[in-house]
């Protein structure tokens, strides 16, 4: 009996050759809540992920001091937008398949690396994730194996450009998000006012709420309306939120619910519960609604 295949290497590429336009300022160099560059969080972030980490680059950005700390491949296309620096990287190393990261995704958690490295669908020819907003793939949070080289490069020489219709034509392994924010990017001044808000909000969280917090594995089931709203009635998720009280309010952007929590009632592990507990990784939550009737 033959051994299965091995999957290609993981390598890591950060997408940092934008030119910012809409922010007026290097998008890579900005800080969030410390003074660590954006550019630097996303490679620190990825690199637990990957074998290696490369940054993407304009030519006339090689020599920039933040980018030149780092490994780059420098793109071979021009004008062609974020999906210059996955070609250049497919060009350089053939053989690998590469998680891909725009570095404007300041609210990224480590958890939502480690779903979308552990949902990886080798065989495919992309994995990524299905957008909470519109339901199409995100490409810039997203593995790209050596399979879908010969393909984005036909897609490039019709020429097309964008990498979420090409993910959307191609063989791509869909994820949900667990973290509906963590791919929120951020390409404007109100943007990045909006961000430092809440990474500055979450990380002043009151005095022995900080384990609450943390990113958690919550497993959700939905009754009734809920139910036909979401289009499941069950599903496994990451979350920060530390109530059912915020974690429904975080579904709640996610799907079409028309109830609002104070008409439903709340079970954690199989008992009815209050919407202020605390949730702890491994929490079962059901979301119950009124009885229809009298």
């Amino acid at each position: 009996m033959s051994a299965p295949d091995k999957a290609p290497p993981l390598f890591g590429l950060v997408l940092a050759g934008g030119r910012s336009t809409r922010m007026g300022r290097d998008k890579a160099a900005l800080p969030y809540g410390d003074d660590t560059p954006q550019l630097e969080r996303a490679v620190a972030l990825l690199g637990k992920h990957v074998e290696r980490v490369f940054v993407s680059v304009r030519a006339d950005q090689a020599g920039d001091p933040l980018r030149a700390r780092f490994a780059q491949i420098k793109d071979t296309h021009e004008n062609i937008g974020p999906i210059a620096g996955l070609l250049a990287a497919q060009a350089q190393h053939p053989q690998a398949a590469w998680l891909v990261l725009a570095c404007d995704l300041p609210l990224l958690d480590d958890a939502s690396l480690t779903h979308l490295v552990s949902g990886r669908g080798a065989a495919r020819a992309a994995t990524a994730y299905r957008s909470s907003h519109d339901g199409l793939p995100e490409p810039l949070c997203a593995i790209y194996e050596p399979r879908s080289r010969e393909a984005l490069s036909d897609w490039v020489a019709t020429g097309k450009e964008c990498p979420r219709k090409f993910l959307s034509s191609a063989d791509t392994a869909l994820l949900d998000e667990p973290n509906p924010r963590a791919l929120d990017n951020i390409n404007t001044p109100r943007e990045y006012g909006a961000a430092i808000d809440q990474v500055t909000a979450h990380g002043s969280s009151q005095s022995g709420a900080r384990a609450s917090t943390q990113s958690k594995h919550i497993t959700v089931q939905y009754y009734a309306l809920l139910r036909e709203q979401a289009g499941r009635r069950e599903e496994a998720l990451i979350t920060t939120a530390p109530t059912p009280r915020e974690l429904y309010a975080e579904l709640a952007g996610r799907y079409p619910f028309s109830l609002g929590a104070d008409v439903l009632r709340v079970a954690i592990n199989s008992e009815f519960g209050d919407w202020t507990a605390p949730l702890k990784d491994g929490d079962a939550v059901v979301f119950i609604p009124p009885v229809a009737g009298g």
